[in-house]
């Protein structure tokens, strides 16, 4: 099994103020992504190369309520306090080439295994049911994606690149541990150190230089 960094997630109140955001930090727009009826959520990307990439994800204003809770916590009480302060990241997806086995050691942690999919794009992934964050926000969402088509293979690069993710979280060593037992290799641009609480931060390259995008602190 091997796991690797999939994409960032930012969530923001609304995908234009998100979108104003990251382009006022990073210097370089995000493109269209799409809409996800399942979570009434849309999103807009930016390619970080080595086949990763940032999501702006937000409420789809023109979507229906779902009848379950949005993914990334957004539905949460402490998650809508967070981002009325302004977009912040919040969290980080894996990806695995078997979700199923990730799931039955973990099943606590990598939730429900959803089919989803966006246009061309098809992939399965974990929500835990009530939309919380995996392990507080200390366990990546994990997604498998189906077929030959990756949102990274497609999007410009704006010379933006991930030097380093840091999880911060209770028990940090052991969340570590178990994403090495899921494949994910020691050079890996991950981190995972204790802390009291649960958060992550990310040092990006752009061509406005290193930017550090801050944690949405308190919102699992």
């Amino acid at each position: 099994m091997s796991l690797a960094l999939d994409h960032l997630v930012v969530a923001a109140r609304t995908l234009e103020e998100g979108a104003a955001w990251l382009e006022a930090r990073m210097g370089v727009p995000t493109v269209p992504g799409g809409k996800h009826a399942l979570m009434g959520t849309h999103n807009r990307l930016l390619g970080l190369g080595a086949g990763a990439y940032l999501e702006i994800i937000a409420i789809d204003p023109q979507a229906p309520a779902p009848a379950r809770p949005r993914w990334f916590a957004i539905d949460s009480p402490a998650m809508r306090t967070r981002l009325a302060s302004g977009p912040a990241l919040v969290h980080w997806v894996a990806r695995t080439q078997d979700i199923d086995a990730a799931r039955a050691a973990h099943p606590d942690l990598v939730g429900e295994v959803l089919a989803l999919s966006r246009g061309d794009y098809r992939w399965r992934i974990g929500v835990p049911p009530d939309g919380s964050l995996p392990g507080g926000g200390a366990f990546p969402t994990l997604i498998q994606w189906e077929g030959d088509r990756h949102p990274a293979t497609a999007l410009p690069d704006e010379g933006c690149a991930l030097e380093r993710l840091t999880v911060r979280a209770p028990g940090g060593a052991g969340f570590l541990a178990t994403l090495r037992r899921l494949g994910l290799a020691e050079g890996a641009p991950v981190d995972v150190v204790e802390s009291e609480g649960v958060g992550a931060s990310a040092i990006l390259r752009s061509p406005r230089g290193m930017v550090i995008l801050p944690e949405a602190a308190g919102a699992e």
